[in-house]
């Protein structure tokens, strides 16, 4: 039977890490014996995620991208931190084993447990079935695992202190526009037109909760006999407190339909056009029978989020245009920053979400 769980391959050149010294690390902390051996997850943009192996135990490392000057979302203590407090209540979060700070290999990094399964990207795997039941019950589970995070007692479980709920739609607009500028290649007009947009249209935060911040598809582990079942989610880096809806709103960003236009059908990031998936709508009926939240300001949630993850692809793109990282996967980014920008920008004139 094929094997269509998330495997890990060759490090890519220039995100090597220093074996000696990691043994030196491993052997001061685990008592397990044998050869420490490292291989790579390819498919991550931001951090950077290895698999290290000592003797028959299995960890996986989680370290900032090299070259990144962006401190804030790369802040391995903070998730790590997050993490620890989180499993208990969201059994997805990954268990955390532990954190080093940037003495072992010059940043910061910790260790977790690995969680075993298939992630969905673009397409299934060739040979994993798909059908329209699948297909509509793992939109279901998407919708209602984000649900359930947003129920976690984020006080309960000590992190009250993550981020500052009061006026966070405001600070995130402007936080946004900012970092855009500050990792600007090209001259794009959308960018002001949709920053004007929504400066003029801020709703006040629904209410607070702990949040991902970048929930998708390809942050979920699927279980191998089910996959319509997560058994866990992934990439925890920019979770704060703030506005579930703005959580939601990433997701639709990120949920390319078939009636989308043809731009946004060459950068999908799942097979939310398969047969049978929920259309964003149907996703914001089923979070709002969950929730019970008002869902009338959506439209503002889904430009700011497309925004959002522009900006994110561009601060990635920039760099690789200042040459501080290779990864030939970053050269065809500004049309994907300029796909969003586009489909955030209709999304200020359409009622539709």
């Amino acid at each position: 039977m094929p094997d269509f769980q998330d495997q890990p391959t060759t490090i890519r050149p220039g995100e090597e890490l220093d074996l000696a010294k990691l043994e030196a690390f491993f052997a001061k902390h685990f008592a397990c014996t044998g050869r420490l051996t490292i291989q790579q997850y390819p498919s991550g943009h931001s951090n950077l995620t290895y698999l290290v192996r000592l003797g028959d135990r299995e960890f996986v490392l989680r370290r900032p991208p090299f070259g990144s000057k962006v401190k804030t979302a790369h802040d391995m203590g903070r998730e790590c931190r997050v993490l620890s407090k989180l499993h208990g209540a969201y059994p997805a979060a990954p268990k955390v084993v532990l954190y080093s700070d940037e003495s072992v290999l010059g940043a910061p990094f910790y260790l977790m447990e690995p969680i075993h399964g298939i992630i969905l990207r673009k397409d299934p795997p060739e040979g994993l079935g798909f059908p329209a039941e699948t297909a509509r019950r793992l939109s279901e589970s998407f919708v209602d695992a984000l649900a359930a995070l947003h129920r976690v007692d984020y006080q309960a479980i000590g992190l009250g202190d993550l981020g500052r709920p009061q006026g966070y739609l405001t600070r995130q607009v402007r936080g946004w526009v900012e970092r855009y500028y500050g990792s600007q290649t090209h001259d794009l007009p959308e960018v002001g037109q949709i920053a004007a947009w929504m400066e003029e249209h801020t709703p006040e935060a629904s209410d607070a909760a702990l949040i991902h911040n970048d929930y998708k598809y390809d942050n979920m582990v699927l279980a191998p006999e089910d996959i319509t079942r997560i058994v866990g989610v992934l990439d925890w880096e920019m979770a704060t407190i703030g506005d579930p809806l703005a959580d939601l709103g990433t997701a639709l960003a990120y949920w390319v339909e078939a009636s989308d236009p043809e731009d946004l059908q060459e950068i999908r990031w799942s097979p939310s056009t398969y047969p049978g998936s929920m259309t964003r709508s149907e996703l914001v009926n089923r979070y709002q029978r969950l929730t019970g939240r008002d869902m009338s300001q959506m439209r503002f949630y889904l430009v700011f989020a497309r925004f959002k993850i522009a900006v994110i692809v561009q601060q990635i793109y920039y760099r690789y245009h200042q040459g501080l990282t290779a990864d030939p996967r970053f050269a065809e980014m500004p049309a994907a920053v300029q796909a969003l920008l586009r489909a955030s920008l209709l999304a200020t004139e359409s009622s539709v979400i």
